[in-house]
């Protein structure tokens, strides 16, 4: 993406998170939804704060990432998302306002962008966190640079505390992503699966409906 496009809606991600809401609450988990102008980053950074971080978090949202820096550009009319020479401010993920900055407008000095960047999530405080969900195109992705490991969001949300990610390496309709991710919650919670069994046994049922693997091999678990 650049800084003249905007991020798209994903229409299905409302009804995903209510239906992965329902199994959450079915199985006793206390379930705080954000969406829309109220799924803001300033929310999401608040996490972990004054209380113990969710033990659940799903994200439905985009993701991105630069995997070298751009040069050749002019700096004041770039993002910072771009041309960073840290792999951890060129990935990140998007939240309520953020196509304001992503065209290159400006925020007051006291509200957040909107774009939260692996590095901003690698300084919070998630350690009573269990499962972290990134139903989110690309959000798997990261760099390699010799001794360093991987970057990217994993690493981010490893360092943050995190036992368990589910993200997506490419692109996957919201669609699929709610059959799947529904999918999955039945056989995490109300199966009693593992994490990882049920994660499996998911990618195996989307192989009979779907004969595409775009629409479910994308899926990996991070430990």
């Amino acid at each position: 993406y650049n800084s003249v496009e905007k991020w798209p809606p994903l229409p299905g991600t409302e009804q995903e998170i209510k239906n992965l809401g329902n199994s959450l609450k079915n199985s006793y988990y206390q379930v705080t939804y954000k969406t829309k102008s109220d799924a803001t980053e300033e929310s999401f950074k608040s996490l972990g704060t004054k209380d113990q971080s969710p033990s659940v978090i799903h994200l439905a949202t985009h993701g991105f990432f630069y995997s070298d820096r751009v040069s050749n550009v002019n700096t004041e009319q770039e993002l910072v998302f771009k041309i960073s020479e840290r792999p951890m401010l060129r990935s990140g993920l998007v939240f309520a306002g953020a196509n304001h900055v992503w065209e290159g407008n400006k925020v007051p000095i006291d509200q957040e962008d909107g774009i939260l960047t692996a590095y901003e999530i690698s300084h919070m405080n998630l350690s009573n966190t269990e499962l972290v969900v990134l139903a989110a195109c690309k959000t798997g992705l990261g760099e390699i640079q010799g001794s360093e490991g991987v970057y990217g969001l994993q690493r981010a949300f490893k360092k943050a505390g995190v036992k368990h990610i589910i993200m997506a390496l490419w692109e996957i309709s919201d669609e699929k992503s709610a059959v799947f991710m529904s999918t999955f919650y039945e056989n995490w919670l109300d199966k009693k699966m593992s994490i990882r069994r049920a994660l499996d046994t998911t990618q195996s049922e989307m192989k009979d409906k779907y004969s595409d693997p775009i629409d479910w091999a994308g899926f990996v678990l991070i430990q």
